[in-house]
């Protein structure tokens, strides 16, 4: 399937859908749990699996965006890498990464036009994307 605008994001079912459903019932179900524990004197450990969810949202929030952020750092060096080859510059410092990021789907004809129109416009990324006429696909991004 050839990635475009419409196609390129990617979300894994059983990650981004079910976990995060199962981790904020669970999570739910805990503080009720604790709500109702408090009762009947056994609130140590209701509060200890309330606990428990509250680590595990944090890991599940932190095992994402860990990763994320060293992904872009590449995507960055890549594409100031790219620039740097297709203009004999590096790329404007005016850029942020989210822009950086979305301009890696523009191909090497339009990438140098697009870059400048992104800075001058003070373009978003959705805009980037949907500016980009032929376009390149990045399969490795998770």
């Amino acid at each position: 399937m050839e990635q475009n605008y419409k196609n390129h994001s990617r979300l894994v079912t059983g990650y981004h859908r079910v976990l995060a459903i199962l981790l904020l019932a669970g999570l739910i179900g805990s503080i009720i749990n604790l709500k109702e524990s408090i009762e009947t004197e056994t609130y140590y450990s209701a509060s200890l699996i309330v606990l428990l969810f509250g680590c595990s949202i944090l890991i599940y929030w932190y095992t994402r965006s860990f990763p994320l952020k060293a992904q872009d750092r590449a995507i960055r060096a890549e594409e100031n890498f790219r620039h740097y080859i297709l203009t004999g510059k590096p790329l404007p410092s005016g850029l942020h990464i989210r822009q950086i990021i979305a301009l890696r789907f523009a191909s090497d004809e339009e990438f140098p036009a697009l870059v400048q129109k992104a800075l001058a416009e003070n373009l978003t990324s959705k805009a980037i994307k949907q500016a980009i006429q032929n376009w390149k696909p990045d399969y490795y991004r998770v």
